[in-house]
């Protein structure tokens, strides 16, 4: 099976299966091991930078060569089994179904005007406080997530697949994974974090800036303004401090009309983002539904266009 197809049936696995919590994700297990070295490091280096940037290092490089070697062995065995194997790692960097399914909780509390379960539940994927959000505050925090995890979790995972197969996709996740662990700019870790999220700003460099056209034709098959998606991409995508999660965000302000950014706190201390597109409506449940469709468009649209480009590629 060519790796094309490798990649549309780690995609189909991902739709159906999810990520079930029963068995040992390989993104947990990549988790650990960070967590490990970390201890490691910072055991013998007084310098934090240091000791983050071979953490760092060490993670990526050791969770490319075990996904090449475990696909390799099982190549050995049977070429059923390393086509298999392939298939899995791919199937496990990619969160389509996940972001869905951790999402649909709060629209369904606020459906039901049960504000402090989606507070709650909101608070099981954001770092922000959720304690004190309305309606509008818990949509607009639960559409800006699913905008970003567009890109990190499902755009950036087939771009690295279609380039470099299962290694270069876990090798991703990997950076992706110290980010979400080290990336937080306190006493502890804005030194020894520096590397895995100056590595991830650069991982998601060129997935963040190929979202704008997929987001763009993903609000116009899911029902949102795709003119708008663009204009507010390219126009305040830039605004946001990451170099990267602004520009998603923008293009799904933009396609449903609202306006994403403002004041956030986190641990009680305000943050005042960059406000991204116009306020043409009012933040409403509606928009997380309206979010969920232009992410699942997106998502397929990348998975076509990567697919395809790759098939071609082969065959020339």
């Amino acid at each position: 099976m060519s790796l094309p197809l490798q990649v549309i049936t780690a995609f189909l696995l991902d739709l159906i299966i999810g990520d079930p919590r029963s068995y040992p994700h390989p993104v947990k297990v990549i988790a650990k091991i960070a967590l490990a070295c970390e201890n490691f490091t910072r055991g013998f280096l007084k310098n934090k930078k240091v000791a983050g940037i071979i953490t760092t290092l060490l993670v990526v490089l050791a969770s490319y060569c075990f996904v090449y070697f475990i696909i390799a062995l099982l190549n050995h065995l049977h070429p059923f089994a390393g086509i298999a194997g392939s298939i899995f790692f791919i199937y496990a960097s990619l969160s389509v179904r996940n972001l869905f399914e951790v999402s649909l909780p709060i629209q369904k509390f606020l459906s039901d005007t049960q504000l402090p379960e989606a507070r709650k539940s909101l608070s099981n994927i954001v770092g922000r406080d959720t304690q004190n959000l309305d309606e509008q505050g818990i949509v607009r925090a639960t559409v800006e997530t699913i905008a970003e995890s567009t890109v990190d979790g499902i755009i950036s995972p087939l771009f690295y697949a279609v380039i470099g197969g299962a290694p270069l996709a876990i090798s991703f996740k990997a950076v992706s994974t110290m980010d979400s662990l080290f990336g937080y700019k306190n006493e502890k870790y804005l030194e020894f974090g520096w590397a895995p999220a100056r590595l991830d700003d650069l991982a998601n460099w060129i997935p963040a800036r190929i979202s704008i056209p997929f987001m763009t034709l993903g609000a116009v098959l899911g029902g949102g303004n795709g003119k708008n998606a663009w204009k507010i991409a390219c126009r305040d995508g830039h605004k946001h401090p990451s170099p990267n999660s602004g520009i998603p965000e923008a293009a799904m302000a933009g396609a449903l009309g609202i306006q994403l950014g403002g004041s956030s706190f986190y641990s009680g201390i305000e943050n005042n983002k960059p406000l991204l597109g116009d306020p043409i409506n009012k933040s409403e449940t509606l928009d997380i539904t309206k979010s969920h469709k232009i992410m699942f468009a997106s998502s397929c649209l990348a998975l076509v266009i990567f697919s395809g480009l790759l098939h071609f590629y082969l065959i020339i």
